[in-house]
């Protein structure tokens, strides 16, 4: 009998990683975590799945060297996500050192690597969201905060490293997440996304709250992302990983932007409430940063061959409220 394909998890605790490691145990993977699991729930996020090891971050190095060879890839999804954290230094460390380091790894041992990126990179979007991967493409990319900045400078290093031909593990693979949204996200705090914080205002009868813009163009709730359910994400992850031939970095977004207004009009169809919103000032600290707009580029990834369909923003929501926050254990 054939071993099973064995992985490892960092930031398995996490929202994307937990969800990662569900479906990965659905297939009957031995999956090793590497995570903090601190003082909150977030240890929900893994208690309905088998796991076959669980790794402090401190300790990855170590337990490599003891345990990597027999990895079929490393998926890395551990990072400091919040895009508000000031501490650059903690940022450099957990998002762009580490990360460097499990690539060198991956190369070194011929490892498959796949890892976080995000849709932070593009900043205000300016130059585009086309996820052309070229050194040069990248370095017309302005992030606005430490956090889109940590990844891409994971992005550009490994964008040379490829147009150098230098090594690099068998397989490579970076994501840039857009709006992600979906089950086990409910330990973020203030960075889940707006649907889980407002279901419980609006569930109770209370109005949600957007923010005015102050952009000429943009109606207040007006402004614009690219939402994508957290299953799409892990769909993607699972096809790239049946596919060891496909390269590169790649937009993980839907390809359609959607507005705020119909996001939350989603969100009180799936509660059964007509809508009542309330418009907010957008906080200072925020305004001069904020985007506006944000659309996937989805063409690189099609043209390489993904098929699938994505949920659609009003079928995503409906599945997110009856599945999961609406439930008495609303954990994937």
């Amino acid at each position: 009998m054939s071993r099973p394909p064995s992985y490892l998890v960092t930031g398995a605790a996490g929202f994307i990683g937990s969800n990662l490691v569900a479906a990965l145990a659905e297939r009957g993977a031995d999956i090793t975590v590497c995570d903090w699991l601190g003082q909150d729930a977030r240890w929900r996020n893994l208690a309905k799945h088998e796991i076959a090891g669980l790794v402090p971050p401190e300790q990855l190095s170590e337990w490599l060297d003891g345990n990597g060879g027999a990895l079929d890839a490393v998926l890395h999804m551990g990072a400091i996500s919040a895009t508000d954290e000031s501490d650059v230094e903690l940022i450099a460390t957990r998002n762009v050192r580490a990360s460097l380091e499990l690539l060198q790894w991956c190369t070194r041992t011929a490892t498959r690597f796949l890892y976080a990126s995000s849709a932070a990179t593009y900043g205000d979007g300016s130059a585009g969201f086309d996820d052309e991967f070229s050194p040069a493409a990248l370095a017309r990319l302005q992030p606005l905060n430490a956090y889109g900045w940590s990844k891409h400078v994971v992005d550009r290093r490994i964008a040379r490293l490829a147009e150098r031909r230098e090594a690099l593990p068998p397989q490579w693979l970076g994501l840039k997440f857009f709006n992600v949204y979906g089950p086990n996200e409910y330990h973020k705090g203030p960075m889940r996304s707006w649907i889980a914080k407002s279901y419980q205002a609006v569930r109770s009868g209370e109005p949600a709250r957007l923010f005015r813009s102050h952009r000429t163009g943009y109606p207040d709730g007006g402004q614009q992302r690219d939402f994508i359910h957290v299953r799409d994400c892990v769909e993607v992850i699972l096809w790239m990983l049946d596919h060891p031939e496909i390269c590169g970095v790649f937009n993980l977004g839907t390809g359609r932007a959607r507005s705020w207004l119909e996001l939350a009009g989603a969100l009180f169809a799936a509660i059964g409430r007509d809508p009542v919103i309330d418009f907010v000032s957008m906080p200072t600290e925020l305004a001069d940063h904020y985007q506006y707009f944000t659309e996937a580029r989805m063409g690189r990834l099609r043209a390489a061959g993904y098929d699938r369909a994505f949920l659609p923003l009003e079928l995503g929501i409906r599945d997110y409220v009856e599945t999961y926050l609406s439930a008495r254990d609303p954990y994937r």
